[in-house]
């Protein structure tokens, strides 16, 4: 089986025929799309079709070209061709900036919008997206002024975000007298061995001394100038143009986090347990968190792996498993680490090939198996939605994580369910609990981290030490007692690539969403069984062209009803409680 993915789908290189043909057409219809936009025509039915009918084109050039780039980038990050052809990307994407917010204004004041698009069956395909135009006009500046942002982005927030990913990726770390990536130590935070683990920490926070400076430089300066467009959009904070372009209501976001304070203190006994078992009291050491428990240790390789999927999620839906078949069979997955490939793990649809793309950092624990789960969601959501038009493919943050948070869910539970054995058990329970810890407590940590880091970026910089110590308060708010307070993770803002985006803040709290939105989608599917699975496909085909709110609405859920989620949480709470019995045993 394939270690690497295979990007031949999409091109063979940057010099082939087809790549640069691409690549040229991009330019002259881009050229087309700018002519066009500096001479808006009267009707505007007419022009609102040809403006979109340009657009769908320009999409279907660039996303192809662009994720072959940033493929090819994230295996390695000193892949010197990918990394021109993403700036070249860029700068064309940025040239196009001020016809992108002319349009939008042009969509913006359309007094009859309405009519046209229920005049016009094209329009009627992009009623959801027009809506968005319109709403969205009053915070398009003028259209020089978001030629110059867009131009001025490609050396200021794309150029921080670079930074961060290339020193992360290439930075390393001495453990025990040999150098590894930092995606290999922190792989090692899940070895049995108890002393493997507190070395690999150490080893870990040592090495974020080389980068450190460098990298609050990336984190300050990204934060400092979303803070900056949001004034000059007069927009309000970073987290209000978050759920606008999010398409969430900030009524949903508070409700949740209400539901999730409350029930933190729960996740805190899971952890003090936990730290029980393995021999000590008090909070849970950091290194100590992803330590595997019961009989839960076994290792696995990739046949392993795909072979527990496909009979897990089979049952379910057979589409899915034919899919991850296919994700195997046809080479979707980049599996291992290695110096200079990105750390942490991801999915890129790819709607023009009608495939994914899923990049992992594979070391053989069921958490490795879980992670495939997850991003193999990504890959079906993505399958739900490829036959939409072109500018029908991108669904906001929080709905980004439902499916893929759905399958961890689902095959964390079938294999509970089919447990017999208390040490079996203990070990699944652990494990689940331990990425449902993830997207409570530590995600929580990040929300109140980057909601300081964007307060400090009002009125100064925020150096590297200042940072640590932001992110351990953050921390400590997150886990409570359920951490050892004096064993904590500083460098966490490091690591963590969601932090450094000019486009995209806030890439913390959808995780729990989907974490708890897919706890009760997964209640409905145990519920209704098999009739579950076309509500389900609907909903998640809709997630583009619809806001969250009325995604729920499919499956009779009120998000700003803090009484959903607090059902959700007590599906978990049943789990900790279930832990806690075994634990006592």
């Amino acid at each position: 089986m394939n270690k690497e993915w295979d990007l031949t789908p999409l091109y063979e290189g940057f010099d082939t025929e087809k790549f640069q043909n691409d690549l040229k057409t991009l330019r002259e219809t881009a050229a087309a799309y700018n002519a066009f936009a500096a001479a808006l025509p009267d009707d505007q039915a007419a022009g609102i079709a040809e403006g979109l009918r340009l657009q769908e084109r320009i999409a279907e050039l660039v996303m192809p070209l662009f994720e072959y780039a940033g493929l090819r980038s994230a295996t390695n990050t000193s892949d010197e061709e990918a990394v021109n052809a993403q700036a070249g990307l860029q700068k064309l994407m940025s040239d196009m900036s001020a016809a992108d917010a002319a349009f939008r204004a042009y969509v913006g004041r359309t007094e009859n919008l309405e009519a046209l698009i229920a005049a016009d069956p094209f329009l009627g395909d992009y009623a959801y997206l027009l809506r968005t135009m319109r709403d969205d006009a009053k915070y398009v500046l003028d259209e020089k002024v978001e030629e110059a942002l867009a131009k001025m982005n490609l050396s200021g927030g794309a150029a921080w975000e670079n930074l961060q990913s290339y020193l992360s990726s290439t930075v390393e770390a001495e453990y025990r007298g040999e150098k590894l990536n930092l995606s290999a130590v922190r792989n090692l935070a899940y070895d049995p061995d108890p002393a493997v683990r507190k070395d690999a920490y150490d080893a870990e926070i040592a090495c974020y001394d080389k980068i450190k400076d460098a990298v609050s430089f990336s984190l300050n300066s990204l934060k400092q100038q979303v803070t900056t467009e949001c004034e000059m959009r007069k927009g309000g904070s970073p987290l209000e143009m978050t759920l606008r372009a999010s398409r969430m209501q900030r009524s949903t976001l508070d409700a949740m986090i209400a539901a999730i304070e409350e029930y933190l203190p729960v996740f805190w006994k899971y952890l003090r347990a936990k730290a029980k078992l393995l021999g000590y009291e008090g909070g849970l050491k950091w290194w100590d968190l992803f330590a595997p428990m019961g009989k839960n240790t076994a290792t696995y390789t990739v046949e392993d792996a795909k072979k527990y999927l496909i009979d897990h999620f089979k049952p379910f839906a057979p589409d899915m498993a034919e899919m991850m078949e296919r994700a195997f069979h046809e080479a979707w997955i980049d599996f291992y680490p290695h110096a200079g490939k990105v750390g942490g793990a991801f999915c890129a649809n790819i709607a023009s090939i009608k495939q994914s793309r899923v990049l992992t950092n594979f070391d053989g624990s069921f958490s490795d198996i879980v992670t495939l789960a997850h991003e193999l969601g990504h890959a079906y959501h993505g399958m739900m939605i490829e036959n939409h038009r072109p500018l029908n493919l991108d669904y906001s943050m929080p709905v980004a994580e439902t499916a893929s948070t759905f399958n961890e869910t689902v095959v964390m539970n079938a294999a509970l369910d089919e447990a017999t054995d208390r040490e079996l058990k203990l070990g699944l329970l652990e494990s689940q609990l331990q990425d449902t810890t993830q997207i409570m407590c530590d995600i929580m940590s990040r929300y109140w981290f980057e909601t300081a880091v964007f307060e400090k970026a009002k009125t100064g910089f925020a150096f590297a030490d200042e940072l640590c110590a932001m992110m351990k308060e953050a921390q400590k708010r997150g886990y409570g007692d359920g951490l050892d307070q004096d064993t904590l993770h500083p460098y966490m803002w490091v690591c963590k690539g969601h932090y450094y985006s000019s486009g995209l803040s806030f890439y913390n709290f959808p995780y729990a969403f989907g974490g708890l939105f897919a706890a009760g989608l997964y209640a409905q599917y145990r519920k209704e069984g098999a009739a579950f699975l076309p509500k389900y496909r609907a909903l998640l085909k809709a997630t583009t062209v619809a806001s969250v709110e009325d995604v729920a609405k499919m499956a009779d859920i009120d998000l700003g009803d803090v009484k959903f989620w607090r059902s959700s949480l007590e599906i978990f709470k049943a789990r900790v409680d279930q832990f806690l019995e075994l634990a006592a045993q």
